[in-house]
């Protein structure tokens, strides 16, 4: 199937009154298991790639983006391609020629006004390419690199009034917004502020997002769509599936050599993990 743009599945989910999953990846491995669990599950799915994925594939987006795009038009699931959590201008700028129909600019890490500023140029630039601009507003801790961040601190999460501004200033698609979830969250422990959500919800016109979900209960993620979250953003849980099918294998079978013994569970246990979220969100 043809890639779909990320903006045209989140206007079917909001349409539909569902959310809409998307799933980081770093491997081949994870592509394809995203493909085969949204098939399984009979919807559709955002593959997303990071800024750490490209850099752990020595900063150069090309091969990963080409062979998630590849697997995606294999697919007979409707699958787009987004690039994730973007701070270098270049990485931003390389998305358009590998076919990426949205990314996620991070300026959150500046101070609000330097926030808006680099925002908007970003959304400009994406804009004139036909490519969705999704952007953060509040912290969301938990990324590799980050100092620890409680979700639950004051002054991390995202204020209604001050996101209705941002939105309106930077001109974002979307809008990924911190109500105590957290990256890298390998326990499904976190406690979502379903009020403000739904303060958000009225505050805001664009699509909320809601990152860190690995570490969010399935009941977390059912009211957090009820309150008006659309997009969820699935990492870790598919780190986990991965690395725990892997570690089982070579403590069952401490001979094996070839990779693919071992990387056959993994990306089953990964693709069961996107069926679950997926029919989750749906």
């Amino acid at each position: 199937m043809p890639l779909i743009t990320t903006g045209e599945l989140i206007g079917r989910a909001r349409a539909e009154g569902r959310g809409l999953a998307a799933f980081n990846v770093i491997t081949l491995e994870h592509a394809e298991a995203v493909a085969l669990g949204a098939e399984r599950a009979g919807r559709a799915a955002v593959l997303q790639i990071s800024e750490n994925a490209v850099r752990f594939h020595g900063g150069d987006l090309t091969p990963i983006a080409q062979a998630a795009a590849a697997v995606a038009r294999a697919s007979a699931a409707p699958l787009s391609l987004h690039l994730d959590h973007v701070t270098d201008v270049d990485l931003l700028r390389a998305a358009h020629p590998e076919g990426f129909s949205s990314v996620m600019f991070d300026a959150s890490n500046l101070p609000y006004a330097e926030n808006v500023k680099a925002t908007a140029d970003a959304v400009r630039w994406g804009h004139e390419r036909d490519i969705w601009v999704e952007a953060e507003l509040g912290r969301v801790g938990g990324k590799e690199g980050e100092a620890p961040l409680d979700a639950h601190a004051p002054g991390v999460r995202t204020d209604p009034d001050e996101a209705a501004a941002y939105v309106a200033d930077t001109g974002v698609d979307s809008l990924a917004v911190a109500v105590g979830s957290s990256h890298a969250m390998t326990s499904r422990t976190a406690s979502l502020d379903h009020e403000l959500i739904r303060a958000l919800r009225a505050r805001v016109p664009v699509p909320l997002v809601l990152h860190g979900s690995s570490g969010v209960p399935d009941a977390e993620i059912r009211a957090a769509l009820a309150a008006g979250v659309v997009k969820v953003n699935v990492g870790t849980a598919l780190n986990t599936g991965f690395t725990g099918a892997v570690r089982h294998f070579l403590t069952e079978d401490t001979a094996t050599v070839d990779p693919r013994k071992y990387l056959t569970p993994a990306r089953e246990a990964m693709a069961e993990v996107v069926t679950h979220f997926l029919q989750l969100t749906g």
